[in-house]
């Protein structure tokens, strides 16, 4: 057998050997990139507005976190029924019960019925249920529509949908419920759906009243 025979199976195995290494090399750069763009980088904020902080199964109690001190409310304008801009810092004196929602929010809407009992429940006394939209300027009139099944919520709105961001810390989702104090100050936060018209949201109500 000549030398240029011989070489011809060592070159072969030499091309196959490259062309199995090219798509193993491949494969790993895939799965780099792929597990790459599936991880968010540690400091990237939550995108509150396209999520749900529900949390099935957890009752009222575990949902419930308290700041280690009262935190004043953001310096952040949204809008009332009216379109009177205000802050939460405008109703100081009264209890405030801030829910942050949306129409494309199913745990919102399941638990906006309760919130509506929570207001009737404390008709007459400090007691404020601020129901915050953040849909779009274009989908304002079907949040409009929806509080106006659930009187008597009145409707407020978020034009920019950045409240979920300024608040300290910021939300993890919708819906999240942030109780202030009639000084003002957050008292409690509830993540995810709860029964606002409970003896548990009575008794922190109650609380912050007292308070």
């Amino acid at each position: 057998m000549s030398d240029q025979s011989a070489a011809k199976p060592r070159r072969g195995l030499l091309a196959w050997a490259l062309w199995g290494a090219a798509v193993i090399g491949g494969a790993a750069v895939l799965y780099i990139i792929v597990q790459a763009s599936t991880k968010q980088a540690p400091d990237a904020p939550t995108p509150a507005a396209s999520q749900t902080a529900s949390a099935p199964g957890k009752s009222f109690g575990d949902k419930l976190t308290r700041p280690q001190s009262p935190t004043p409310p953001p310096d952040y304008v949204f809008y009332d029924e009216s379109g009177k801009a205000m802050k939460v810092a405008d109703l100081k004196g009264k209890v405030v019960v801030m829910n942050i929602w949306a129409t494309w929010c199913a745990p919102c809407k399941t638990e906006m019925p309760t919130l509506a009992k929570l207001q009737e429940a404390y008709a007459g006394q400090p007691v404020e249920v601020v129901a915050v939209s953040i849909d779009s300027v274009d989908d304002a009139s079907k949040a409009r529509l929806f509080i106006a099944q659930n009187a008597p919520l009145k409707f407020f709105h978020d034009r920019e949908a950045k409240l979920p961001w300024a608040l300290k810390p910021a939300a993890l989702g919708a819906p999240t419920t942030v109780i202030y104090g009639k000084d003002g100050l957050e008292r409690a936060r509830i993540a995810g759906e709860a029964d606002w018209a409970g003896p548990d949201a009575r008794a922190l109500i109650d609380q912050a009243l007292a308070g």
